[in-house]
């Protein structure tokens, strides 16, 4: 790799040369302690003598910005204060735009970040889970049908194989009614959103969605000019009577409502249905975690109870496998396939084709299906401890919401107590603990914690609630 030197004309070739590298050492573009080419090869390729980069050199020693080390070569010694760059948002024709963006603030930030022995944070599983040799032979396969096809663009919908993996995973598993032909493969659930609403919205559409709710979600529709709408939540899911008529997307999440946890009665399933199709909106159905079921009968889809092509269902592999493959989908209803395949391709033409190819070889192959029950079991024992705790030692401060699907639970709380306080105490204590109140848009947030226990062990549950007991008691 050459380095960027631009020489005018035949005048002072070496003073030119000294000023542009003390520029780009001074401005932070040649990073402190970065090599610079001997004086030979950059010779070369700037068509200069070995003589006139040398005198360059030796002015940049000079002024302390270069250092030689014997044997080794020349090397940036960056001055202690670099010069700051400039700060000129306030001048750009977009500065209303970028306080836009600033103000719509930053999804989840206000919750910190998981660094505490115990964690019970929400949304993440246990490294130590994945199927790294199974993925290993499946990236293996996906290198060699690369091969095949290197230098060609793909489908916006994404490879034949993988549509049809998760057509079949998404029929086998959730009930959906789809072919192929319906799936559109996405950058994660995260994609799959913001491309429903590139499509679906314009300034001032409403959106109705679940309140408390996924705030990416709020952000990412309030970010296209909706009016987002949070809609209340009881122990049944969405109060449909409550969907503004004026609503054109509604977002739920039936199997496992974000973050209190309970799942949406059939007959609220029916009636939201109903309402969508008499006001016109297209459902957004969120299904981010409900490969992990514990109790009773499976569910239908909303997918699977619609009749008019009214629900889009959105599933994510984040969950089960980690959000690092940047791997979901959405399958369609037809009236807006063509728009949103338009809209994909505008938006990154498609999601890169190593992974699609790894991942349809990882479902086929019951790869996928045998990793689902491993973890299941391991979820399932961490829930089934959390339950019995909740129940039993912490039952003084807090009652679980009802939950049959997922790894988090929440816990409400059953006598008044400083939420911030004990998260930070709980902190202190080495117990991450995360609070239902940035889930809360409008409504005044029900006191109580989001329980994730994706990420951790089984044997560290007991000594993270002993010590939460601990706290509590403190606190009283």
């Amino acid at each position: 790799m050459e380095l960027h030197i631009v020489m005018d004309g035949s005048r002072d070739l070496a003073g030119q040369l000294y000023r542009q590298l003390s520029e780009a050492i001074r401005s932070g573009r040649l990073a402190d302690g970065a090599q610079l080419p001997p004086t030979r090869l950059l010779a070369q390729q700037l068509g200069l003598s070995r003589k006139t980069v040398s005198q360059a050199y030796s002015r940049l020693s000079l002024d302390q910005l270069l250092v030689g080390k014997v044997g080794a070569g020349s090397y940036v010694q960056a001055p202690p204060a670099a010069l700051p760059r400039p700060q000129t948002v306030q001048d750009l024709g977009s500065a209303d735009m970028l306080r836009h963006w600033e103000e719509l603030g930053k999804p989840l930030r206000k919750m910190k970040i998981a660094s505490s022995r115990y964690e019970f944070v929400g949304g993440r599983s246990t490294p130590n889970h994945f199927p790294a040799e199974d993925w290993r032979r499946c990236v293996l396969h996906a290198l060699r049908q690369e091969a095949l096809a290197r230098g060609r663009y793909s489908p916006p919908e994404g490879l034949p194989a993988l549509r049809q993996a998760i057509a079949h995973h998404a029929s086998f598993s959730r009930g959906v009614l789809c072919g192929a032909g319906e799936v559109v493969v996405t950058n994660g659930a995260q994609q799959a959103l913001d491309l429903l609403g590139r499509t679906l919205l314009a300034p001032g559409s409403v959106v109705a969605m679940e309140e408390p709710g996924y705030p990416p979600a709020r952000l990412i529709f309030s970010s296209h000019g909706a009016d987002v709408c949070g809609v209340p939540v009881d122990e049944e899911g969405m109060r449909v009577d409550l969907i503004p008529a004026s609503a054109r997307l509604i977002y739920v999440t039936p199997a496992h409502q974000f973050p209190l946890g309970m799942p949406m009665s059939m007959a609220r399933r029916a009636a939201l249905l109903a309402r969508a199709r008499d006001i016109g909106a297209i459902v957004i159905e969120d299904d981010y975690d409900s490969s992990f079921r514990y109790q009773g009968r499976p569910t239908d889809s909303l997918q699977s109870m619609d009749r008019h092509g009214l629900v889009a269902f959105v599933g994510t592999f984040s969950k089960v496998l980690g959000p690092e493959l940047r791997l979901g989908y959405i399958v369609l209803p037809p009236a807006i396939q063509s728009a949103l395949l338009l809209v994909k391709r505008l938006s990154d033409w498609h999601t890169p084709t190593l992974n699609q190819h790894a991942l349809a070889k990882f479902i086929e192959d019951g790869c996928l299906a045998r990793h689902i029950r491993r973890c299941h079991a391991v979820y399932a024992a961490r829930r089934a401890r959390l339950q019995a705790l909740f129940d039993s030692e912490l039952a003084p401060w807090f009652k679980l919401v009802p939950a049959t699907a997922g790894y988090h639970l929440a816990a409400l709380c059953v006598r008044p107590l400083d939420m911030e306080l004990l998260v930070r105490v709980a902190h202190r204590a080495e117990v991450g603990l995360y609070s239902l109140a940035p889930f809360y848009a409008e409504a005044p947030p029900l006191p109580g914690l989001f329980m994730g226990y994706g990420a951790i062990e089984l044997l560290d549950i007991d000594i993270a609630i002993g010590r939460l007991r601990e706290v509590l008691q403190q606190m009283a």
